[in-house]
């Protein structure tokens, strides 16, 4: 009898420590790692590279309830940080532009976001929960053949890119039409990133990419021709390349963190859960907010950490 009464104070603490974390009562840690998730696919039957709405909708319910919250990838760029004490990042990207991502359909006379879309799903969970914050990165296959090309609703293209970029989403370049830029001469590089921004300005004049994901992981053989340049009368400038893999990313303060090599977590079942799993029981190597964008609440051991030049410009918090 004592056993078990020991046993259920062990479960009980368990799940008290649980929800502790989940409501988000970490001790700020701002030189913890983030995840930047990588869904493609929104759609049925759940596949390596498909997530169905249903297990969508659940990812946000968990990444929600254990203190997690959205923020854009150019806030990461940006150290513009700014969520509640307590709470931790989450990066969300959508590769490739396949339609279950985001769907308009008719309904009751209108046209209307399809609820069962990535962003319906999406758009309703924040709706529930407002302070689960608007942010996701969706990076764009503008001249890829069906059904990749802009969410393959030829009708709505404009319309689409024109709702993210002004619903406080970002778009990213991700080639003109998914090249494996690994295997081609810079010209060719150049004019697959040039051309696939030329696409996006055509619905959403003066907007600039400011980050490019690899296809298929795979770097150009001089990284700088997809960062700078321009081709065929385009210019662009991207401040960050994301990769396909590699797990959580470092914090944007730490001296570990290259915006040229950013990993990602894929976002499928195992390697999701695997993660999440891994910071519940590791959440001092999770990224926790301090709640002040002007300063950066660090481990006093780990100070060295701190990339030198930020010293300056922000207050730097011991714990």
């Amino acid at each position: 009898m004592k056993l078990l009464l020991v046993l259920s104070l062990i479960l009980t603490a368990a799940l008290l420590l649980v929800s502790f974390v989940g409501a988000g009562n970490l001790a700020p840690n701002e030189l913890g790692r983030i995840m930047i998730l990588e869904y493609h696919k929104i759609d049925y039957p759940e596949e390596r590279w498909t997530r169905t709405p249903e297990n969508f909708r659940r990812d946000l319910e968990t990444l929600y309830t254990k203190g997690y919250r959205l923020i854009n990838l150019g806030d990461v760029l940006d150290r513009s940080i700014k969520l509640p004490a307590g709470t931790t990042p989450v990066v969300l990207t959508f590769d490739d532009s396949s339609p279950g991502q985001f769907r308009y359909i008719e309904a009751n006379g209108s046209v209307q976001i399809d609820p069962k879309s990535g962003l319906g799903v999406l758009e309703a969970f924040i709706a529930e929960k407002p302070d689960f914050g608007r942010a996701a990165t969706f990076y764009v296959l503008p001249g890829a053949s069906k059904p990749n090309r802009l969410f393959n609703q030829p009708e709505y293209e404009g319309r689409k890119l024109q709702y993210l970029a002004s619903h406080g989403y970002e778009i990213g370049n991700h080639t003109l039409w998914h090249a494996n830029l690994a295997k081609y001469p810079e010209a060719t590089v150049r004019a697959q990133v040039a051309e696939a921004q030329v696409w996006i300005q055509r619905h959403v004049p003066d907007y600039r990419t400011r980050t490019i994901a690899l296809p298929h992981g795979a770097y150009p053989t001089d990284v700088n021709w997809v960062l700078n340049g321009s081709a065929k009368g385009t210019t662009y400038s991207h401040e960050a390349v994301l990769m396909v893999a590699g797990g959580p990313a470092p914090s944007p303060f730490s001296r570990s963190f290259d915006p040229v090599r950013l990993p990602r977590i894929q976002a499928v079942e195992r390697e999701l859960a695997y993660w999440i799993d891994y910071f519940d029981k590791n959440p001092g190597e999770r990224f926790v907010s301090d709640g002040d964008p002007a300063a950066v609440t660090v481990p006093a051991a780990h100070r060295d950490r701190l990339r030198a030049e930020l010293k300056p410009t922000l207050r730097v918090v011991e714990r």
